[in-house]
């Protein structure tokens, strides 16, 4: 994966830019020491590693600033992080970078559970936001699988999605309002407490920019009440693209669980290794869930239940009791983590048509075995945000290479059956160079200005989302 020489008068200058930020800065907050350094040198896309030039621990707005500031009069490119959970490069840094990370930032503001909405410090775990408000019986909703640990600061960053975005929606629907940072310190105030704010929709832009138009240091969300119930399903087929044509038909029907969630057998195996949770043996599963009263749950699971039949299921488990449903959700929520253990892997993050499930996933099976790399299928089956799980030995000389291969032309499938790179993971650097699949050059460029007005000389999060050819240019600049 390229990357762009490092700046070698930041690098040269490294003591006197870790004096200034020392300046702002609590002593503890400014890590300089290579060793030290290096816990910070990849995020969770593994097989790139760069140690930074400086990481910063910043605790407030002011602090966050300040940090820009000195950074944007020394010409030092910042690369914002938040708990590292990027599966697409998001927070690689660059030799000649400080990495801003929001981890000490995890402070509830204000909650106002009359007008539903909790303002949080963007470093604040997604788990933890409705950590702070269920005892009053409401959710903050969006759920990826990394929400015990990834920061809000990524999910907005990133705009990620998870289980129940099928229903609730993904980050750009449950965000009211920010703080953010701009490069050159300037702090502006975009939404707020309520429905639309006045304006121009900036937070339309942010949301999904891949930190690179600013820091956000706060976040205002909305929450909900928490539902009267919620049941799961489990249903298993013989064949993927079986399972993907059940999802099809349900979405066809009218009824919206709150989640469909796909496995494969591959996937499946590993997790009952790990987690234990149950599970048929079988070649494909869904996990679909809906809520409400007793009986519109009966009602919705009555009429799913009716449409997996004409599929000839190998099994429809219904959950009977709370730990009946915590039992279907395990295997799902422990996938990634099981799947690492058996495996490196790389996971894509491909969008689709919900109704081009069959096909994908057939495709997906046949380039899997030309190329001869595994390929484990775990996903968001109702929106069609698709996860396809490479396996490949790192260890190997050229099994990278294959998967990266692999990847892109998976990719390409997603974009030539009408869907988009990425659901919720970004772009990062994963999927930089295939920008062109999906946008024309004129769709481009029009980005392009965006990322001038909001950083015109283009020093944050840098060598992300655009191809570096098109970007060489303002880099230079």
């Amino acid at each position: 994966m390229e990357m762009p020489a490092p700046n070698t008068m930041v690098l040269s200058a490294k003591s006197h830019i870790v004096a200034r930020l020392r300046q702002v800065l609590p002593r503890d907050a400014v890590i300089e020491d290579e060793t030290e350094t290096r816990a910070y040198e990849c995020d969770a896309l593994t097989a790139y590693r760069c140690p930074p030039l400086a990481v910063v621990l910043p605790r407030t707005t002011a602090e966050v600033s300040d940090v820009l500031r000195i950074c944007f009069e020394e010409g030092v490119p910042v690369v914002p992080r938040g708990s590292g959970t990027s599966l697409a490069g998001g927070a690689l840094p660059t030799a000649d970078c400080v990495i801003l990370g929001v981890a000490r930032m995890n402070g509830v503001l204000e909650t106002d559970y009359d007008n539903r909405f909790i303002r949080v410090q963007s470093g604040r775990t997604n788990l933890s936001v409705t950590g702070a408000v269920e005892a009053d019986g409401f959710f903050y909703a969006p759920d990826p699988s990394s929400q015990l640990a990834c920061a809000i600061a990524g999910n907005i960053a990133m705009n990620s999605g998870g289980a129940h975005c099928l229903k609730y929606g993904v980050t750009t629907n449950n965000l009211l309002g920010v703080t953010l940072v701009q490069m050159d310190g300037t702090v502006l105030e975009i939404g707020g407490p309520y429905m639309d704010a006045g304006g121009l929709d900036l937070l339309g832009v942010i949301c999904g920019s891949e930190g690179q138009l600013g820091v956000v240091t706060e976040a205002t969300l909305r929450i909900l009440p928490k539902p009267e119930g919620a049941r799961p399903v489990l249903v298993g087929f013989d064949s993927n693209e079986v399972a993907g044509e059940c999802v099809s038909d349900i979405i066809k029907a009218g009824v919206l669980p709150v989640a469909i969630e796909f496995m494969d057998r591959p996937c499946i195996e590993a997790t009952e290794a790990f987690a234990k949770a149950g599970y048929p043996m079988c070649e494909a599963l869904l996990i679909i869930e809906v809520e409400g009263s007793p009986a519109e749950i009966d009602e919705q699971l009555a009429l799913i239940k009716t449409i997996a039949l004409r599929h000839n299921p190998v099994e429809f488990r219904e959950a009977a009791d709370e730990d009946q449903a915590k039992r279907i959700w395990l295997g799902r929520k422990s996938a990634f983590g099981a799947m690492g253990q058996i495996n490196d892997y790389m996971c894509l993050d491909g969008t689709i048509p919900v109704s081009s499930l069959p096909y994908v996933l057939r495709r997906i099976g046949e380039m899997s075995k030309e190329i001869g790399l595994d390929v484990a299928n775990v996903f968001h089956a109702g929106d069609g945000n698709m996860h396809p799980l490479i396996l490949f030995d790192a260890n190997k000389p050229g099994d990278l290479e294959k998967c990266e291969a692999l990847g892109a032309d998976i990719l390409r499938l997603c974009v030539e059956v009408g869907g988009c790179l990425t659901g919720e993971h970004g772009v990062g650097i994963e999927k930089r160079d295939l920008m062109n699949v999906q946008f024309a050059p004129e769709d481009l460029e029009a980005q392009l200005w965006v990322k001038d007005v909001f950083d015109p000389r283009w020093l944050l999060n840098p060598a992300k989302v655009f191809p570096l050819s098109v970007t060489a240019g303002r880099r230079a600049a």
